[in-house]
């Protein structure tokens, strides 16, 4: 009986997202364990199954650093944010498009699904540009910082999104972009995740992430927001409720739901099935993003 109430719990979101754009941002712990990287694969499957149309955005920041260093290269932050050098971003294209893309192009197709890897640069995809010098507090004292081949997103191109799911292919895709002047760049995947959403019209964009969503404190489960109002994302980046990493999760969210996405979800990927319960089920499982 349990089965059979959250099957029929689950039939009427199917319905409302069927032929409907599902933009996963998979990163964090789903990526790391392997259990964790089947049910997350799983879930994604079942969702172009039942007639939805799934998009994959995956980073891959640790990777990366522990391919830096065993290759005698220490990674640099500012503030948490990575510098990037013509050989960081080689490091990173070896890593993003080469290792992790191919792991997980090549686990969707072991379970009898169809995927193809991409990366920003793959049919004008992402248009990138370089991000100009951030501005930082170090030790009090505000500062710039040229964070070197960092790019932000200029122009989403989603021809070849459309013409992969058209033809009944999940795209998986690496954050990294094109610039105008044909130079590579490395792009946050969160907010990637959330540009694309917004260029395709996605229905749902559901980031993946190792805590239980946006908490007032980040020590107490209980205080996980369930439904996060747009209007409340600055006063609680203010506060230094919303810091680090989630910034840029939940700006990404912001973003796509202001540009049509119905709704934005960011859920902890260490939860087994935690997109489907997410998606599925009334009480959902992380912090629902919205407009208001």
């Amino acid at each position: 009986m349990n089965r059979a109430e959250v099957l029929a719990e689950a039939l009427p979101y199917i319905e409302k997202f069927r032929g409907s754009y599902i933009v996963i941002k998979y990163g964090g712990h789903a990526m790391l364990d392997e259990r964790a990287k089947d049910w997350t694969i799983k879930d994604t499957i079942l969702l172009k199954y039942v007639g939805m149309k799934p998009v994959i955005v995956h980073g891959g920041g640790p990777e990366i650093s522990v391919a830096m260093e065993k290759m005698g290269k220490k990674p640099k932050f500012i503030e948490g944010l990575r510098v990037t050098d013509e050989e960081t971003l080689d490091i990173a294209k070896m890593v993003l498009v080469g290792k992790i893309n191919t792991d997980i192009v090549s686990r969707i197709n072991s379970m009898g699904c169809k995927a193809i890897g991409l990366s920003g640069k793959d049919g004008g995809l992402i248009i990138a540009k370089k991000r100009p010098p951030q501005k930082i507090v170090s030790e009090g004292v505000e500062k710039e910082v040229d964070l070197g081949l960092v790019g932000e997103t200029e122009e989403i191109n989603p021809e070849i999104i459309r013409i992969l799911t058209d033809s009944d292919y999940i795209p998986v895709i690496s954050p990294i972009g094109l610039s105008r002047e044909g130079a590579s760049l490395n792009l946050n995947a969160d907010t990637v995740a959330g540009d694309i959403a917004s260029a395709i019209g996605a229905k749902k964009l559901v980031i993946l992430t190792d805590v239980p969503g946006v908490m007032m404190d980040v020590n107490d489960r209980g205080t996980l927001i369930k439904v996060l109002k747009t209007s409340r994302i600055p006063v609680l980046i203010k506060r230094g409720v919303i810091k680090g990493s989630m910034v840029p999760k939940v700006e990404a969210c912001k973003k796509s739901v202001w540009a049509g996405v119905d709704k934005a979800h960011i859920i902890d990927g260490r939860v087994e099935h935690a997109i489907l319960l997410e998606l599925f089920t009334e009480e959902g499982m992380g912090t629902m993003v919205e407009r208001g």
